[in-house]
């Protein structure tokens, strides 16, 4: 007893020991968070565009693992969306391409902020910036959609094009956020991504 009373005063055992571990602790991840604080710009824009790329790829290949869209960023989605307003103002009146490109960009994040407020207020077990993440995502094949629409100019090949890209987005984000959301309520949850994409592709294809 007096052994252990006595390592207590030297700081052997209690507060002082388990401080230290923390302090190490912190400072271990403080130094891995500095790490890219010294690297060249260009290193750390090539690590973003390969992590943009290898989260459209599950977006594109669906049947594969959908992990790597837990971890979210907003870059991805950002430069789709830019693109795909980009892509719907070039035919549109000069007059009205700002518009057009307001309007799209506008819609987009709004509509996915309404998606991701109604998954999570039912209860759904995921963040509302992972939400934003995976719907961003899965505007990729929309935005080649609307692409070839503005090279394509038969209306019956846009229409084939629009509606496969729709079900290729719906497919990929319903696949994921429907794991997310209580069994009971996934219809509730889904339903709102449904309307969303529907949207969208109804204005790629108005626009084309």
């Amino acid at each position: 007893m007096d052994e252990e009373l006595h390592d207590i005063e030297d700081g052997k055992i209690g507060p002082t020991a388990d401080s230290s571990l923390i302090g190490n602790i912190e400072e271990t991840n403080e130094a891995k968070r500095l790490e890219t604080l010294d690297e060249p710009v260009s290193t750390t824009i090539l690590r973003d565009l390969n992590r943009i790329w290898v989260k459209m790829k599950h977006v594109l290949m669906p049947t594969s693992s959908e992990r790597k869209l837990m971890d979210w960023d907003l870059w991805g989605p950002l430069f789709l969306c830019l693109s795909l307003s980009i892509s719907m103002s070039w035919t549109a009146q000069e007059n009205q391409a700002a518009l057009v490109f307001a309007t799209v960009f506008v819609l987009v994040w709004c509509g996915g902020g309404v998606v991701t407020l109604n998954a999570v207020l039912l209860g759904g077990t995921i963040s509302f910036l992972q939400s934003i993440c995976v719907l961003g995502y899965c505007l990729a094949p929309l935005n080649f959609a609307s692409i070839l629409c503005r090279i394509i100019s038969n209306k019956y090949i846009n229409v084939v094009l629009v509606g496969l890209a729709f079900a290729w987005s719906t497919k990929a984000s319903v696949g994921f956020m429907a794991q997310l959301l209580p069994p009971e309520r996934k219809m509730l949850g889904v339903y709102p991504v449904f309307l969303f994409y529907l949207t969208i592709g109804w204005m790629v294809l108005m626009q084309g």
